[in-house]
């Protein structure tokens, strides 16, 4: 799951570079009103990628994952009605 996210965002960051460069380089010499917009949609990609690339999945245990506490774990524990493995 993790490398899918990571290649999507890899590869939306890869077309803002593209973008950015082939809008500056070799646009801009034919159309100025198309490079412009090129780099607005390149300036629109970034946090977009990163909203993907942190996106959980209903798959994703993050939750209910212990922290390390065993005095917050036990508290949520409680919280959330279930019993420790230890309390049996």
């Amino acid at each position: 799951m993790y490398a899918r996210r990571r290649h999507v965002y890899f590869w939306m960051m890869g077309i803002c570079v593209v973008l950015f460069v082939g809008a500056w380089a070799v646009v801009r010499l034919f159309s100025m009103p198309v490079a412009i917009g090129m780099c607005v949609v390149a300036m629109v990609i970034p946090p977009v990628a990163a909203m993907i690339a942190n996106r959980r999945g209903p798959e994703d245990r993050w939750w209910d994952a212990p922290s390390g506490d065993p005095q917050s774990d036990a508290w949520w524990d409680e919280l959330d009605g279930r019993k420790r493995h230890d309390e049996r």
